[in-house]
């Protein structure tokens, strides 16, 4: 029947013009989609954030019309399935369950964007451009809110500030500097691979996002931007073989760095500045080797973690010793347990693994896996001396990278697809 009426009905002149319009609308709907989430990564003033709400919201409704999971998101959501599978074992051995059921249910939450952004990715690379558009301006929006704030630049404005720091539209200064990191990588990516117009067109969002920066007073923000740069600088040098390129790439990095530093010279003329960053300049503070401080706690906790291989229960660590573990790698083995542990470990490992294997890949989409990858790396070196655990970003950097794997994957299997079209 169905054919009788197809042939008696030649199709409409206008059929595929509607497909390509129902088509166009539906990607534009999700660009926006993506983008807004992504852009809410950026204001964590409070908790629940927005983010959570519309994350939680745009995950379950792209679900119903079709979420796509490929073997390569299946390996992600199994392994950070089993790192937060870990962390309910552990929250039996608490004696009382206080807020560890939120705890962990915040980060099966962050592990599930994590698949989510590795899905949409790999299902069409273009949407890299609308995450790191929107991420870009988010970073600038809450780095300006950050600059203003610490100058008391308006009435309220020090709700943008923590103990005198720039801490932008987050909790702490100590996320807020991490999460400028990726915008700054991709400036500095730009500047350094493109015309001189794009010396011109990044250089004031960069400065921006610097002085930020600068102005949380984060010692593990500023060497993670500076490691962020040298990596970029390696990369780039390696990626083009050319001589020319590699002087190119030399001068325009010096010239970043004298201008950023210019920046700073002018910002330490400011007498509050100056001694904040006299404080903040020292390698190690007063509590990071006192008795009981910060490394001190890191070996506390390792004695802790052999003697419990279930865990303690999230957040047990803080109430024991004042503070918490600030060690990523010590909160997964207390919090989650052995079992997390080593979930996290080899995720971690795989993430870096095999981000590294196609970064050098001549692919449309490795501008922004290097500086995923740059950025993800000083995450993960910073994890030593600070809890990453419940970033959204960090999240986010994951996705990214494993969105790539996925991508070159697909790109193994039938090429032309996904490499005759450009990035938007």
């Amino acid at each position: 029947m169905s054919a009788i009426v197809e042939s008696s009905s030649p199709p409409s002149a206008n059929a595929p013009d509607k497909a390509a319009v129902n088509r166009a609308l539906v990607r534009l709907i999700s660009k926006g989609a993506i983008g807004l989430g992504v852009f809410l990564s950026g204001f964590v003033i409070e908790e629940p954030a927005p983010y959570e709400l519309y994350m939680a919201g745009l995950i379950a409704v792209w679900a119903l019309f079709g979420l796509k999971i490929s073997r390569t998101a299946a390996v992600l959501l199994a392994l950070l399935v089993l790192f937060n599978f870990g962390g309910m074992v552990s929250a039996t051995q608490m004696p009382d369950l206080k807020t560890a059921p939120l705890y962990i249910a915040v980060s099966l939450f962050l592990a599930f964007t994590a698949v989510f952004f590795t899905a949409i990715i790999e299902a069409d690379y273009r949407r890299l451009a609308t995450i790191f558009h929107a991420y870009y301006l988010a970073a600038i929006l809450t780095s300006i809110f950050g600059i203003l704030g610490y100058f008391n630049a308006f009435p309220g404005s020090d709700m943008f500030t923590l103990y005198g720091r720039a801490k932008g539209a987050f909790q702490d200064p100590n996320v807020f500097a991490p999460f400028l990191i990726l915008p700054a990588s991709w400036s500095i990516y730009q500047i350094l691979t493109g015309k001189p117009r794009a010396l011109a067109l990044h250089l004031l969002p960069l400065l921006v996002l610097a002085l930020g920066l600068f102005l949380s007073f984060s010692r593990a923000g500023w060497g993670m931007l500076a490691v962020a740069m040298v990596l970029l600088t390696l990369i780039l040098a390696l990626q083009h073989p050319s001589n020319k390129f590699r002087l190119k790439l030399i001068v325009l990095a010096m010239l970043a760095v004298i201008i950023i530093g210019l920046a700073i010279i002018v910002a330490l003329q400011i007498p509050q500045v100056a001694q904040l960053f006299s404080e903040r300049a020292q390698l190690v503070q007063s509590y990071d080797a006192d008795r009981i401080g910060r490394f001190a706690r890191h070996w506390y906790g390792l004695v802790l973690a052999a003697q419990h291989p279930l865990g303690i229960g999230p957040l047990e660590f803080g109430p024991i010793y004042g503070e918490d573990t600030h060690n990523t790698w010590l909160k997964a083995a207390l919090d989650y347990g052995w079992l997390g542990f080593t979930a996290f470990v080899i995720m971690t490992m795989l993430t870096l693994g095999m981000g590294l294997r196609i970064l050098l890949r001549d692919r449309p989409w490795q501008p922004y896996l290097v500086c995923a990858y740059v950025t993800y790396l000083t995450h993960v070196m910073v994890g030593n001396v600070i809890d990453t655990d419940h970033w959204r970003h960090f999240y986010l950097l994951i996705g990214i990278i494993w969105g790539c794997v996925g991508l070159e994957a697909r790109h193994r299997r039938r090429p032309e697809p996904i490499l005759k079209n450009q990035i938007a």
